[in-house]
């Protein structure tokens, strides 16, 4: 896909981060964008910057962990745009921990952001972009975390390692029934986004996390970590390079350090030997 020009693009998790810097490369490629996410004041925000580049956009309030919440997304891109081109399935969350002390909300949480709103994305937006019949792209945003794990992240690994999977068995299936939809999957390496503090959008129902010492001890590291990592801005030109060129795979440089924790992994299932703890030398 090389032409942008007045087609559409809808981003989840969109007023921050990733999201926000996919939205604004998009528009500078002349396209409308859609912006979802669940804060309003920064959705807003986030229209706002989107406008100054020329660009048509609109801001959805939206949960990706519900159905009807991104089926109105849907409707409000329809209804404004007539058809969708580009979807980045983008919105995340993490929190840390023992995996046997962290509660069913924090399951539920990582569970219902990191794959329901992939899930719920796909169901919304795929039917309509196979009846179009144009040329399209899915993102479905995973994390090198999908192709290593590392302790006291265990839900957050889980939850990307089923996004990673299920973004593979999606382009198979795109590709034998509408190959005019292209597929990738996006595994950011650590990035300076705001993804340490996203239990400021936790639902109420699921109550607060689960503060124990090794919690505490993990939202510290991710936080020093991804305040000192790469900006979003280069993972959404990773993105835009990976649609033009129908890459799945959207990696780190091959002389990363998360690269070798990930060839690690795969080594160990190739010997058959247990898992190397093998954290990223950053």
């Amino acid at each position: 896909m090389n032409e942008f020009n007045n087609k559409t693009a809808v981003v989840t998790g969109a007023a921050s981060g990733i999201g926000l810097e996919l939205a604004k490369l998009f528009a500078e490629q002349g396209m409308n964008v859609v912006l979802a996410d669940i804060e309003q004041d920064k959705l807003d925000a986030a229209v706002s910057t989107i406008e100054t580049f020329g660009a048509q956009a609109i801001g959805v309030l939206t949960d990706v962990g519900s159905a009807e919440s991104v089926e109105a997304l849907y409707q409000a891109a329809a209804s404004r745009f007539g058809s969708v081109q580009v979807l980045c399935n983008n919105a995340g969350v993490f929190t840390g921990g023992h995996v046997w002390e962290q509660t069913v909300d924090d399951y539920e949480w990582l569970i219902r952001v990191n794959q329901w709103g992939i899930i719920h994305g796909l169901r919304a937006f795929v039917p309509h972009m196979i009846a179009q019949g144009d040329e399209c792209h899915i993102v479905n945003t995973s994390s090198m975390a999908a192709m290593c794990t590392l302790p006291f992240s265990g839900i957050y690994h889980m939850t990307k390692h089923a996004a990673l999977a299920l973004t593979e068995c999606l382009y198979h299936e795109l590709s034998m029934t509408a190959p005019q939809i292209g597929v990738s999957c996006l595994c950011p390496e650590l990035v300076n986004t705001g993804i340490a503090t996203s239990a400021r959008n936790r639902p109420a129902e699921l109550g607060k996390e689960n503060i124990t010492d090794m919690h505490t001890l993990s939202m510290t590291a991710i936080t020093d970590a991804t305040a000192n990592s790469l900006p979003p801005r280069v993972l959404a030109e990773r993105v835009l390079q990976a649609i033009k060129d129908k890459v799945f795979y959207i990696l780190p440089p091959a002389d990363n350090p998360w690269r070798a924790t990930a060839n690690s992994r795969l080594e160990d299932i190739q010997q058959v030997r247990n898992p190397t703890f093998a954290p990223p030398a950053i």
